[in-house]
């Protein structure tokens, strides 16, 4: 078994469906991330992770948005982490202002 699993931002992605590959529920989902948002959220949770800048989401192929490589944890699950993460990307994210 590997020790590292990876992820998308666009597992993230509000705006993509599940068939389309988002991979938490669309009420966890955020709108707007890039590979370095996910890199410092993952940090932030405590995991080992870095950019492959250069890698693209299959079902994106037009889209080269990179994936971040993270170290797994005993007894987690991808998940798990992804619905962490998540949750973590939406309480740092800036609120948004009206205008």
């Amino acid at each position: 078994m590997p020790d590292h699993f990876y992820v998308y931002p666009s597992y993230l992605k509000k705006d993509l469906s599940r068939t389309a590959g988002r991979r938490v529920p669309a009420a966890e989902a955020v709108v707007e991330l890039t590979s370095e948002q996910v890199v410092a959220a993952a940090r932030r949770l405590g995991y080992k992770a870095e950019v492959e800048a250069e890698k693209q989401y299959p079902r994106e192929s037009y889209a080269y948005a990179g994936r971040v490589k993270v170290s797994k944890k005993p007894g987690g699950t991808k998940t798990k982490f992804l619905r962490a993460l998540a949750a973590e990307l939406r309480r740092s994210a800036p609120l948004p202002t009206r205008k």
